[in-house]
């Protein structure tokens, strides 16, 4: 691998730091306080190109290799402090997206990801139930073939953007008796009869990212808005785990970036008994581990992304990369906290976000755990 970075993907990080430090931050503790998603910020995000990044331009898009996406993503997380935002985008891109990218056919292509990049279309990517969490093809929504499509029914939850989104990327059993291969994948528009959405729910933290339940009731969706073949949705779904555990933590790279940057100052700032408080072991070990985190967790992700721009398998690299960013988030976020003492447990100095946000990592895109179990196997156990 090739550590260097061109002249052209320095200034793309530049430009989207700047970018971000502009246009991505206002009043984000009171829109994190009452859970508002920006969808003016959204589409500042998609006139700029975030989305795009990695589209080829035939569909809208940039046209960047996922090495140079991941790049200009920690830039994006270095210039934006709402790190709902900077999630969405990530999981858009990596689920949604790439699932497009892979798999749709060239209507579906040029419909929904132009849409997409263009910021005129959100998407959900609906394949977790209340019962199929990490045992994710234990699903029971259903899509039984009837004349000129098929009729879904079933509940989807925990789905970012089910409440606001313009359409749903779902996944159905076609066929229950042929378990993991009787799954297909449909795209079905937020306006089709029988397709409903839950209100946000409240959560922890990624709190201007909405999140809700999406329900499918006796609604029909035409033959044409099958993805793939019948059958294939287990394939789809695998095809993109790769990209979405390297890449949907991209941006937490720049946070911690930020955050040790923060926590250096203050410790330089902070006296007590004296001296600055980064002349105490207690402390500058602290901002140490954060920075080892940091350091680790890029190369981690960095080596992931050129794994799979190579074309060649990266199951391992890319759990490897997801458990140590999503691990070293928030252990790097708790430390953070206690550089800054009380000011750190304080809503107003907007540390203690960043914790908050950090605990959905092990959680979200396939559990620290289940990570775990991947690469095990992985290594023949």
């Amino acid at each position: 691998m090739n550590f260097s970075w061109t002249d052209e993907q320095q200034k793309l990080k530049a430009d989207v730091i700047r970018f971000a430090q502009a246009e991505l931050n206002d009043n984000v503790a009171e829109r994190d306080k009452q859970s508002l998603f920006s969808r003016e910020n959204w589409q500042k995000c998609a006139n700029f190109g975030i989305q795009g990044l990695f589209v080829p331009p035939a569909y809208g898009g940039r046209g960047y290799d996922l090495l140079t996406t991941v790049l200009a993503l920690e830039g994006l997380g270095y210039g934006c402090r709402d790190n709902g935002l900077t999630f969405a985008l990530n999981a858009q891109m990596v689920s949604v997206q790439v699932t497009l990218l892979q798999a749709a056919d060239e209507a579906q292509k040029q419909k929904y990801l132009r849409g997409i990049c263009s910021g005129d279309l959100i998407g959900a990517y609906a394949l977790t139930e209340p019962e199929a969490g990490s045992d994710a093809f234990s699903l029971t929504t259903e899509a039984k073939p009837v004349d000129g499509g098929y009729m879904l029914n079933g509940r989807k939850h925990l789905i970012t953007f089910a409440p606001i989104a313009d359409f749903a990327i779902i996944f159905a059993t076609t066929d229950p008796a042929l378990g993991r291969w009787g799954i297909s994948a449909f795209l079905v528009d937020r306006d089709t009869p029988g397709f409903t959405v839950s209100q946000i729910q409240e959560k922890m933290g990624l709190r201007t990212t909405p999140i809700g339940e999406l329900y499918l009731e006796d609604c029909f969706v035409p033959a044409a808005n099958l993805i793939g073949e019948e059958g294939a949705g287990a394939a789809i779904f695998n095809s993109g785990q790769e990209w979405e555990r390297a890449c949907i933590l991209a941006s937490q790279l720049g946070v911690m970036v930020y955050q040790l940057e923060t926590a250096v100052a203050y410790a330089q700032s902070r006296r007590q008994f004296g001296k600055p408080i980064g002349k105490f072991q207690a402390v500058s070990h602290r901002l140490v581990e954060m920075k080892l985190r940091l350091e680790t967790a890029r190369l981690l992700a960095y080596r992931a992304a050129w794994t799979i721009d190579r074309g060649e398998p990266a199951m391992m690299a890319a759990a490897l990369a997801n458990i140590y960013m999503a691990e070293s988030f928030v252990q790097s976020s708790l430390d953070a906290v206690y550089i800054h003492g009380g000011r750190g447990y304080l809503s107003q100095y907007e540390i203690e976000r960043d914790l908050r946000d950090a605990v959905g990592g092990p959680v979200y895109g396939g559990t620290s755990d289940i990570q775990r179990n991947i690469i095990a196997k992985e290594l023949g156990l």
